[in-house]
């Protein structure tokens, strides 16, 4: 029966839909709770008071969010039994190991941590709560961790292999499936992205603070901490993009063709479009302007090796197809005859390209009977959407470079001791608030996108994930995570909104003060 190609995009939005969700907060909670537990440490070197008081608002806001993410994460694996069976079944003993160890070590570990975190400051020393933060920072990193290492086995299917007697993939190396050079590329570039994330969020509300001439002091060492955090972090995103962006380059060659809208092959080394518009249609950028040698530099750290067009690539493609069509049809006579040496040897010889023929299920019951036609038009399906890529990139580099310029500016301010002299600067601060989440947002969407028509790369076509259900059924799950999510949404942003503009001194945190300047109290201590 050829898919439904209804049911494959709607459980497709769906699960974008979520996960997008969901991401909003993943990033807060990685990059608040390293800021926690640096006012924390400075607290407990000091023994001001003030620094404390900073934990604990900040530690509130983070409780929020924390809840939050904990809610939407946990429906959106509901997903993998309910709108992807045949995902879960397939890939279920590799995919399914590191997101039970996340559950199992990360999630209750965080669990655990954050109850002691809040509930702890009458009942532990200022160490041990010192201690009690830290851990929760590294729990967070470290259930990051294990998502990403599922998520990079999807994009890079390393340590697994097909067995033909159960017809599934199981896991031949944990080590190489838990060291993927992909997994480990998108994790620290992900928590960077997420400590930048918690930097603005902690700038921008303090600059809300100082543009109201409320809780200066407390505003203003808050600032302080979240110029110096995230001007380390977005540089180190930068840097760490640029790993990953080699990582794409030597296993998922077919997204970084799209990201650059390469069409054909170019002489090595590869230019880099820094402007152009795509044309899906005639297969040429149009208007390119092009830096020479970067994206050669970028994508094979050389000045020789090419970086494959799109073109190229859809004939490689063909050429899978064709081999990966060998495997099939000696899977299926093996499937009849577990004892047959001859297809045994085929299918050793072309199991790595089985994948490939089953992308021909998107448009016939039998691959085995797929005509030329019909093998261009599946390697055509391999090409993801290339202006979508193509801009989502740019746009991410663009406001990457943007954080750089206004965390460096804002370190400079606060080692001037001059944060709330310009108020252009503090609303500019405070606009920029959302920006990281659209950047946030723009990364999944190229390492997510990008990787289309797979679920798994090479393994696995999205088309033949799904879960056996009617388009109807898709349309009631996913109107009932609408509505969910929505709901969430609002509480989320009303208690954000509400404690925010409540403030230290609105939740017993900090004294009232005047906003004349010379008739505030110290308020070191």
């Amino acid at each position: 029966m050829i898919l439904d190609p209804e049911v494959v995009g709607l459980s497709r939005l769906q699960f974008a839909l979520t996960a997008l969700y969901h991401f909003l907060f993943v990033p807060l909670t990685l990059g608040l709770v390293w800021i926690l537990a640096i006012m924390e440490s400075v607290y407990v070197m000091t023994g001001r008071e003030v620094w404390k008081r900073m934990v604990q608002f900040w530690g509130v806001l983070f409780g929020i969010n924390f809840a939050m993410g904990v809610a939407t994460g946990i429906t959106m694996e509901f997903q993998f039994g309910m709108n992807w069976a045949y995902y879960s079944h397939y890939v279920g003993d590799v995919f399914g190991t590191p997101l039970a160890i996340e559950g199992l070590m990360a999630f209750f570990l965080e669990g655990t941590l954050i109850g002691v975190f809040f509930m702890g400051w009458t009942r532990t020393t200022r160490l041990q709560h010192l201690v009690v933060t830290w851990l929760l920072a590294l729990a967070t990193s470290l259930s990051a961790l294990w998502i990403l290492v599922a998520n990079g086995w999807m994009q890079y299917p390393v340590g697994a292999k097909f067995n033909v007697d159960s017809m599934r993939m199981e896991v031949t190396s944990f080590a190489d499936v838990l060291f993927n050079p992909v997994a480990q590329a998108k994790f620290v570039h992900t928590v960077s992205a997420g400590y930048v994330l918690g930097s603005m969020f902690v700038l921008s509300i303090s600059a809300w603070y100082l543009l109201r001439g409320r809780n200066v002091d407390f505003a203003k060492r808050s600032m302080t901490v979240a110029a110096s955090f995230g001007l380390a972090s977005a540089l180190s995103v930068v840097v760490l993009g640029d790993e990953s962006g080699y990582a794409i380059s030597e296993n998922q060659k077919m997204k970084m063709a799209a990201i650059e809208a390469m069409w054909e092959t170019e002489p090595p080394p590869a230019s880099f479009t820094l402007f152009g518009i795509p044309d899906v249609a005639t297969r040429s950028t149009h208007f390119a302007v092009r830096i020479p040698w970067v994206m050669g530099l970028i994508g094979t750290r050389s000045l020789d090796k090419p970086i494959p067009g799109i073109a190229n690539l859809v004939e490689d493609t063909k050429g899978k197809i064709d081999s990966g069509l060998k495997a099939y049809d000696a899977m299926l006579v093996l499937r009849e005859d577990k004892h047959n040496a001859q297809a045994k040897a085929i299918l050793a010889a072309h199991d790595q390209d089985m994948g490939y023929a089953l992308l021909l299920k998107r448009f016939m019951d039998d691959p085995r009977k797929a005509t030329p036609a019909d093998i261009q038009k599946a390697a055509d399906s391999t090409i993801p959407n290339v202006p979508v890529l193509f801009w989502a990139f740019r746009f991410m580099v663009l406001l990457g470079f943007y954080f750089i310029a206004l965390f460096a500016y804002s370190f400079w301010r606060a080692s001037k001791r001059r944060l709330d002299e310009k108020r252009w600067y503090l609303k500019l601060a405070l606009w920029s608030l959302p920006l990281p989440w659209v950047a946030a947002e723009l990364g999944w969407i190229v390492a997510e996108y990008g990787r289309q028509p797979w679920a798994i790369e090479g393994i696995l076509p999205t088309a033949l994930g799904v879960s056996s259900l009617t388009s109807t059924q898709v349309w009631i799950s996913l109107a009932g995570f609408v509505l969910f999510y929505t709901a969430l949404a609002v509480i989320d942003v009303l208690l954000m909104v509400r404690y925010a503009r409540k403030g230290p001194d609105g939740l017993g945190l900090w004294p009232q003060v005047p906003r004349d300047p010379s008739l505030r109290p110290a308020l070191e201590d």
